[in-house]
């Protein structure tokens, strides 16, 4: 008998890590439908050919207006989440905050089906470093955001904290970026901890969908955060390069 299989519903999927992990969702047997939501979706020209297509539903949504989406009536099995920004390119403090943490808890809020019987995973891609009380906006933006997720009522929440993201495709390459890659290429063969490559990684979030936290290996070595009923299960960089080398 096959194992069942799963549908998953990813936001974020335009971005570095988004596009690779949208990829891999296609070509994986184990999910059998896939939902792109965002505002803008990938070009899948190319592609049309592939019997994976079939699988995936495309939709531009509003995240003002998140209640005309149609995510909560997916029903979706896995909610992926490596929808992100950085200050720089939203344009003001306020204006990330927005994008990286309300958009991003909104739109988790709306997958959420209402069905108790249903019981959903959801899988966000943080930072290494992330803390609510960080005194840097980034940091404290995305461990304010891993809580507010754990406290959306999912029934299993993990978030992946990686390192430096490696073989990003990022036109136009910044000078401190590849500097900066210089040390941490370095650095890695004395740490696991400081960067990972960028499917690698995509790959291990796809992993922790379709395992979750109870089936998750222990070679990983999980942490738990969070507090009272809002614990949630974080997978760092050493964890992430490990789970994405599982078949």
């Amino acid at each position: 008998m096959s194992a069942p299989t799963q549908s998953a519903l990813i936001l974020g999927a335009t971005g570095a890590t988004g596009k690779h992990l949208l990829a891999q969702l296609l070509a994986s047997p184990h999910f059998s439908r896939v939902g792109e939501y965002g505002r803008r979706v990938s070009s899948l020209e190319g592609r049309e050919s592939e019997p994976a297509r079939g699988k995936l539903e495309q939709k531009v949504i509003n995240f003002e207006n998140l209640g005309e989406s149609g995510m909560k009536e997916g029903k979706w099995d896995v909610v992926f989440v490596t929808l992100g920004t950085t200050k720089a390119s939203a344009g003001s403090a306020a204006a990330f905050e927005k994008i990286d943490r309300e958009y991003v808890v909104n739109a988790a809020k709306e997958a959420k089906t209402d069905d108790p019987e249903h019981k959903q995973r959801i899988v966000y891609l943080s930072s290494s470093g992330a803390n609510a009380s960080s005194p840097f906006l980034y940091l404290r933006s995305k461990g304010l955001t891993e809580a507010a997720l754990a406290r959306l009522g999912y029934a299993d929440t993990i978030v992946f904290r990686p390192g430096l993201f490696k073989g990003t495709e990022r036109p136009g390459g910044r000078a401190a970026e590849t500097v900066l890659g210089y040390i941490t290429g370095a650095m890695s063969y004395f740490s696991p901890n400081v960067e990972i490559e960028v499917p690698l990684l995509a790959k291990s979030i796809l992993n922790a969908g379709r395992l979750g936290t109870p089936s998750l290996p222990n070679s990983i070595g999980t942490t738990k955060a969070g507090t009272d009923n809002a614990w949630y299960t974080v997978i760092g960089n050493r964890g992430a390069s490990v789970l994405g080398r599982e078949e």
